[in-house]
């Protein structure tokens, strides 16, 4: 098809702006040429390229663009080539502004009413993520088809408006219009977008039951968001069966069930997917890579993410942004920092939430000046922060004992327009009271402008607990149980504080109030990962094959330690007993029997990492300190709060925790 400019022979019509689709083809032209020397630049060579049919109006008059001036001025034959040529140009290089001038000149055509061509329009609104403009297009469209239903419940599934998504679907249905696959596609999706667990399954299964009367269940599209679907409910088995019973599979069925292990923590699950689907010659995509590095962060699975991580790299996989950021953060929770900071510097591209995991790393390592340091180089690039940004900032301060750089960088946030939230008072209240600034701590929640939470005053109560401050202990520990009567670590918390200065009695009411509120203290547990296999211990546990070996050989590493100093702590045994139970009573925390099994079982010299589910204790905290010392090991372990790396008879977090 050739466009004529009147007056002018046309010779050649030329185009590589559009793709391989049936549509495309018909209008696969984007040049018009002129042997007339008066046309001006870009024209004068007698060929319009693709590159210049964007060109602006060549006098302030114009229509904005100079090709659509040409059809004014009656140079051009009108055609709706022409008009969906431009806007696929504007969509492919993101130009909303230029499809506003198109549009515009649409609606003073007779292509007006053009479904085709208006269809066209509301694409390149939706992927240039203007929804209003696209809804407001659709509004006002005279006849709509299948392909502008789909195209409006994809733009809001893909633009996070789930919601809006759902809505169009009944009322397209009233019309009388039957969905495709991609439409019943998007809603899956759209579905699996939604905030709560119960809302996906309620609208998920709704569609699955129209999907399978309509026959597109086992379609590869309609079934891997199906199967995405299930699996972000949690409900793997549904997904799994999905699965099996699609006819044929591709990287986006084996990514969302991949995902679906990795989001609930399965690592051994996920990984076995990701051997099989290479086994099928299907190839790992950035999005395979990151949801197991994600399950490996879950878990602390340093071995099997290195793995992954060498896999990636064979394949001459990219460390582009997103995957990227979920390896950094792998690395982070593995207890390797370094790792952490090489990944970080290897990145292709760094944006914000690169940086904010880099922060988020150092600061759960307790490498307080450093996060400062990193945070002054964020500046430098001339990335602005936002309140995760100062969150992690702030956290960081707090576990390292940065008191003056802490304040400064809260009152930073004002400066950045950024009003604090209650994670950010939270943080506060933990550097004040880590530094034994506990009358300020509890003024400055006094202060608040926002009401404090449970989270707030209990780590008012942390502080407290830190430094044996018993009255107030009592206040902040009350304040929480008001607030959240149903949470166990306050409890717990208060009645070590009460133990701490000998007060069995108060300890006993903490207990029995406990028992009579049906709150269950969480019990601890401790876990190594040695040659890929996880092993976990609990306190006095003697269910383990070598627990014979082990407890021998963690009394042989106890009566090594008490030659160089060390002396348990028995405040952290908190039953009336006599000294020698005590004692005993100490011998066996879940993260002694975990040290004790890995100095049997791992290559001497090599570090050991150790992951616990509650906070270390801070006998097993000073006998970690000097059994790095005694056995010449970096001893590494994580709990939900930090990381401590013990080493030569010294921690990480300077006895600041």
């Amino acid at each position: 098809m050739n466009f004529i400019i009147r007056k002018f022979k046309c010779n050649r019509i030329t185009s590589s702006l559009l793709g391989s689709t049936q549509s495309a083809s018909r209008f696969s032209t984007a040049a018009v040429a002129s042997d007339d020397p008066q046309i001006s630049e870009p024209f004068s060579s007698g060929i319009v390229q693709d590159k210049d049919l964007l060109v602006k109006s060549l006098h302030p008059s114009g229509t904005g663009l100079h090709i659509l001036d040409l059809l004014d001025e009656g140079s051009l034959e009108p055609n709706p080539t022409l008009y969906h040529v431009l806007l696929k140009k504007c969509t492919f290089l993101r130009k909303p502004k230029l499809g506003k001038i198109v549009h515009a000149h649409i609606l003073n055509s007779a292509f007006r009413d053009d479904v085709v061509i208006l269809n066209t329009l509301l694409n390149m609104y939706a992927k240039c993520g203007c929804l209003d403009d696209a809804r407001n297009s659709f509004d006002e469209m005279p006849v709509r088809d299948m392909v502008t239903w789909t195209t409006l419940i994809t733009a809001y599934s893909q633009h996070d408006r789930p919601f809006d998504a759902l809505l169009l679907f009944p009322q397209m249905l009233s019309l009388g219009l039957f969905p495709n696959e991609f439409t019943l596609s998007s809603l899956l999706k759209a579905s699996a977008a939604l905030p709560e667990t119960t809302q996906i399954y309620f609208h998920g299964t709704q569609l699955h039951g129209f999907s399978f009367k309509c026959g597109f269940h086992s379609n590869v599209y309609v079934g891997s968001s199906l199967l995405d679907m299930y699996a972000r409910c949690g409900c793997m088995d549904e997904a799994h069966f999905l699965f099996d019973v699609l006819t044929t599979k591709n990287e986006v069925s084996w990514n969302a069930l991949i995902a679906g292990h990795a989001r609930k923590g399965q690592v051994d699950h996920a990984l076995r997917l990701f051997l099989k689907m290479l086994r099928r010659d299907f190839q790992p995509t950035h999005f395979t890579f990151s949801s197991i590095f994600g399950a490996c962060a879950s878990t602390g699975s340093l071995e099997q993410g290195k793995w992954v991580h060498a896999h990636m790299i064979k394949s001459g996989g990219e460390i582009i942004a997103f995957m990227g950021n979920t390896l950094l953060h792998m690395y982070a929770k593995s207890g390797s920092i370094q790792d952490a900071k090489m990944i970080f510097d290897r990145l292709a591209k760094r944006d914000l939430v690169s940086w904010n995991s880099m922060l988020t790393a150092y600061a759960q390592h307790g490498l307080g000046k450093e996060a400062v340091q990193f945070f002054q180089e964020m500046l430098r690039v001339g990335l602005v922060p936002n309140d995760i940004t100062f969150l992690c900032l702030l956290t960081a301060c707090s576990r390292a004992g940065l008191l003056d750089e802490g304040r400064y960088y809260f009152k930073l946030m004002r400066k950045y327009n950024i009003e604090p939230g209650i994670s950010h008072y939270v943080t506060i209240v933990d550097l004040l009271g880590r530094a034994g600034l506990l009358d300020e701590a509890k003024r400055f929640i006094n202060e608040m402008p926002i009401q404090p939470t449970a989270a707030v005053w209990g780590a008012l109560l942390g502080a407290c607990r830190m430094h044996k401050n018993v009255e107030m202990g009592s206040f902040a520990a009350e304040r929480v149980f008001e607030l959240d009567p149903t949470d166990s670590g306050p409890h717990v918390l208060l009645s070590n504080i009460y133990a701490s200065g000998d007060r069995w009695r108060d300890v006993a009411k903490v207990r029995k109030l406990m028992k009579e509120s049906g709150v269950k203290k969480e019990p601890a547990c401790s876990w190594v990962e040695i040659q890929n296999t996880v092993h976990m211990f609990v306190a006095n546990d003697d269910s383990h094959p070598q627990m014979e070996a082990i407890h021998k050989k963690w009394e042989e590493i106890s009566v090594r330690i008490k030659e160089i100093g060390y002396v348990p702590d028995m405040s952290h045994v908190l039953f009336y007993m006599d000294q020698q139970e005590r004692e005993a009573k100490l011998q066996y925390h879940s993260e002694k029997l975990a040290l004790a099994f890995a100095l049997l079982n791992s290559p001497p010299g090599s570090t050991i990492r150790i992951k616990k589910n509650i906070r270390v204790c801070g006998d097993c905290h000073s006998a970690f300190k000097f059994a790095s010392r005694v056995v010449k090991r970096e001893i590494i372990v994580r709990d939900p709060n930090r990381f401590h790396h013990f080493h030569d008879g010294s921690c990480s977090c300077g006895d600041y925790w």
